[in-house]
């Protein structure tokens, strides 16, 4: 269960907005969006004119394989999801703002989700539960190797859809457990009760897809056929931008611009040098060391909004050397976050004193014993544990963590004695790849994106026993049983409170040290208004409203 940046897994330290491939790419700059159909220099009636938003070359534009943030801030443009999230609860919002008119269940396990009328597709067709159907069988069978095909491994029929061994044909090509009802009611049946499955839907996995690009996967990627607000003009133009314009016939609440264009930047800094000459409208991942200076120059401007990034480090747990839990806790409680925070990323993050990120509901605060920066007590555990000489901290170069990880290494040393080496891994792929194999023997960084607001996304891909994301090999039959619990609850609020129990035991335990949680830091230009983060830190694109169209 693992993406790059948008979904789960973040690359960098610094942009935690961004995903691998958004360094990559670049060149000349994109120049203005064509008209679609006619001008599109005069505005229409209740919007008007065009804006620009930095974003880097995308990996996919396809719903059921972009798991990263430069491709779902241009899918979140084209597509609207069966539900919407609340910009400052993070709540599913329906009221006809989504394609869903509600998601209900009597068991968990068997869901029923209700449709509005009225939703197209852009080349006209209608958005009907077969719409949803074929898109989610063709991400989730197996050989179309789509990244975000984990997001269906819950409902009935899944593992038919997988071949036994590489290069076999799979049992089926649909899953069982999607049934249309009619135009605007599907059945969803689960391999067993998810009390948080109303949450998980908004994300771009569940998007439904036109009959057009199912036919043509190839040039729906170059050219996406969405429902959203905006359309595609044009085709996507690698590494220089994508454009997109108003939808006329959009079932929901219309975009106030008429248009997008998304300015692909191979440099981060290139891009915040075009923010501040006015070459570029909107940058929603500053760099850090460059957070001070925007806040000077776009006093009015600047953005920032509680992220639901989180960053830690991970103890790897199949090493008899870390079997001791104080030993573990004195390793935590030895590191300052605040001045590794203040002094190399400029306070762009709050240090984490728990594991399930703020801006979640069901989180809590100060709930970390062990996150608590006490070198004394740190050195009394160290000492009594045993120890160790040496201490090797690995990480992704490509990511801009070396500074924090030498600081953190330091630490160490000053508070406990033992002596750090530095093992930087030169791609973030091939990290994750020792991180599976179980070949990297120290302290490890990793960083992580919710899905969908719900605790149960920070712990049991993370904690439980074999999670697709779990790289500690951190492995508790209490914890497990709990976040069961919590999955079959009669509700999402119901569920909090068993996964909060899972959580005590996690940081009693501390298979990994909880760093800090993320801030999303942008600005914009004068040219542009009403720019709004979300804490999936994604800007709503529609409600933005250009100055002087």
């Amino acid at each position: 269960m693992r993406g790059l940046t948008r979904t789960r897994w973040v690359v960098g330290a610094a942009a935690v907005a961004l995903a691998a491939t958004a360094c990559g790419g670049g060149g000349e700059e994109p120049s203005a969006p064509p008209a679609a159909g006619g001008d599109t220099s005069a505005p229409t009636e209740g919007a008007g004119g065009t804006f620009s938003f930095y974003i880097g070359e995308p990996e996919h534009l396809i719903p059921g394989n972009t798991n990263e943030t430069s491709g779902g801030e241009v899918l979140d443009a084209l597509y609207t999801g069966l539900i919407s999230y609340d910009p400052e609860t993070s709540q599913p919002v329906y009221d006809g703002l989504a394609v869903a008119d509600g998601i209900t269940s009597d068991d968990q396990k068997v869901w029923t989700i209700k449709l509005n009328e009225g939703w197209t597709f852009h080349n006209g067709e209608p958005v009907t539960a077969q719409s949803l159907v074929d898109a989610w069988n063709f991400t989730a069978f197996g050989p179309n190797a789509n990244g975000n095909s984990y997001f269906f491994e819950n409902v009935e029929g899944y593992a038919d859809l997988q071949p036994k061994k590489e290069g076999a044909k799979p049992k089926a090509e649909e899953m069982s457990g999607l049934k249309v009802i009619d135009d605007t009611t599907l059945e969803v049946t689960l391999t067993a009760p998810f009390s948080q499955y109303p949450l998980t839907v908004g994300y771009t996995a569940f998007y439904p897809m036109a009959e057009e690009c199912l036919a043509d996967t190839k040039a729906c990627e170059e050219t996406p056929i969405g429902t959203g607000p905006f359309m595609m003009d044009g085709s996507w133009d690698h590494n220089q931008g994508i454009n997109v314009v108003k939808y006329p016939d959009y079932a929901g609440e219309p975009a106030k611009a008429d248009g997008v264009e998304f300015k692909i930047y191979a440099d981060v800094n290139t891009a915040y040098n075009d923010l501040l000459g006015g070459g570029l409208d909107i940058m929603d991942s500053l760099p850090p060391e460059k957070v001070s200076d925007a806040k000077a120059n776009f006093p009015d401007r600047f953005l920032e909004r509680e992220s639901s990034s989180f960053t830690y480090v991970g103890f790897p747990l199949y090493d008899e050397r870390f079997q001791n839990a104080d030993l573990r806790k004195a390793f935590s409680m030895a590191i300052d976050r605040e001045t590794i925070i203040d002094t190399i990323f400029n306070g762009a993050f709050t240090p984490a004193t728990s594991v399930v990120s703020p801006v979640v509901a069901g989180s809590r605060q100060d709930v970390c014993e062990y996150c608590v920066f006490d070198p004394e007590a740190a050195a009394e555990l160290w000492e009594s544990s045993g120890g160790l000489d040496t201490i090797e901290l690995t990480y992704n170069a490509d990511g801009s963590h070396a500074a924090w990880i030498e600081a953190v290494g330091n630490q160490l040393q000053q508070n406990l004695g033992v002596t750090p080496t530095f093992t930087p891994v030169p791609l973030f792929a091939d990290y994750l790849g020792q991180l599976d194999a179980e070949t990297v023997t120290g302290l490890f960084r990793l960083g992580w994106v919710m899905d969908y607001p719900s605790p149960q996304n920070y712990l049991e891909p993370l904690h439980s026993s074999g999670g697709s994301s779990n790289n500690t090999g951190y492995s508790n039959p209490e914890v497990d049983e709990l976040i069961t619990q919590g999955n079959q609850a009669a509700s999402v609020e119901e569920g909090i409170t068993f996964y909060n129990q899972a959580e005590d035991i996690i940081l009693d335990e501390m298979p990994i040290i909880p760093m800090w949680f993320g801030l999303t830091q942008g600005g914009h230009s004068e040219n542009v208004d009403n720019v709004v983060i979300d804490a999936f830190t994604q800007i709503g694109l529609s409600s933005i409203s250009v100055v002087n169209p």
